[in-house]
């Protein structure tokens, strides 16, 4: 009995160490504002945008290089769009001609990182990125196919960028 005693007097006296400590919790303050926060860019509906595309080189890989360079590009004041394609090392923007030019686009690109290189830039009417769509979803539809029925497939094809490019013509 007296070795019963001594175990839980032993246990009581543990407990009570561990358990006691002095742990400070921080203190969480919510401040109100009557300032609104607004991540959407104020675009002038009147201005004159244009579609540029240009070829960016020097890119290893599609998340870490393109994406980056894509929201370079698209935080930039005036820049309605930004898409960079890895696979096709084309960045296609669309921007207020007031706000941005060539220069300040090709400067954006060689901020991000040295070994980014701009080359090939031209405006356009519109983007190649859904023309080109078009030309690999055709090729996946109809591939392992003689010319009569790839033909006969670009027709029926129900994959969505067939469906939209029927409901365009």
């Amino acid at each position: 009995m007296k070795t019963l005693k001594n175990i839980l007097t032993v246990i009581l006296v543990a407990t009570l160490f561990t358990a006691c400590k002095n742990e400070a919790k921080p203190e969480v303050k919510t401040i109100e504002t009557d300032v609104a926060v607004t991540t959407e860019k104020a675009l002038n509906p009147d201005a004159n945008f244009v579609k540029t595309e240009f070829t960016i080189d020097g890119m290893t890989c599609a998340i870490g290089c393109a994406r980056t360079i894509e929201s370079k590009i698209a935080k930039m004041d005036g820049v309605k769009s930004a898409k960079v394609d890895f696979d096709r090392k084309l960045a296609m923007v669309e921007y207020d001609d007031a706000m941005v030019n060539h220069e300040a686009l090709e400067a954006t690109v060689s901020k991000t990182a040295d070994i980014y290189k701009v080359s090939d830039m031209k405006d356009v009417g519109a983007f190649t990125a859904k023309a080109a769509h078009d030309k690999d979803c055709q090729k996946e539809c109809c591939k392992n196919k003689t010319a009569a029925e790839k033909e006969a497939c670009a027709k029926d094809c129900k994959k969505p960028c067939c469906a939209e490019k029927k409901g365009d013509a």
